[in-house]
């Protein structure tokens, strides 16, 4: 049985993160050894967000409120790159990996460096640098 074969029966036929049943592919989690276990059937939209960031639309995303509770390793491990990607801390806290799951997904693509391109704004919007002095005008409770 081929994995394409496995992850359609596995998922019956439907998108692992969202359960859209149209235009399927596989989809590899890297670091992968390509076997079903380690690859997830994925839409095309969701295939699309997941390799461009840049075409990331938040909305689409809510999908994985029901997606992280899936049992298969693979699954959870997008799941949590994906909302760690959309910033999503509430149901990151709720999101349960076991170690070598958790280790997986920071392997590639589940670690912070998303935020480095996202500048720091200041209550004026001006850009904050490296090495910028910062005063906090006001206690927050």
């Amino acid at each position: 049985m081929s994995v394409e074969q496995e992850l359609l029966t596995r998922s019956e036929s439907k998108c692992e993160l969202c359960g859209s049943s149209t235009d399927l592919s596989v989809y590899e989690v890297a670091p992968s050894d390509g076997t079903a276990s380690q690859s997830i059937l994925v839409c095309g939209t969701c295939k699309t967000q997941i390799e461009d960031p840049s075409k990331m639309e938040e909305a689409h995303w809510h999908c994985l409120n029901d997606s992280m509770w899936s049992t298969e390793s693979a699954v959870q491990v997008m799941a949590y790159r994906m909302l760690k990607r959309i910033k999503n801390q509430d149901l990151l806290d709720m999101l349960y990996l076991e170690e070598d799951v958790k280790a997986w997904a920071d392997a590639e693509g589940g670690s912070d460096e998303d935020d480095d391109k996202t500048p720091t704004l200041d209550s004026n919007g001006a850009v904050l640098q490296a090495g910028d002095t910062v005063t906090i005008i006001k206690d927050l409770e």
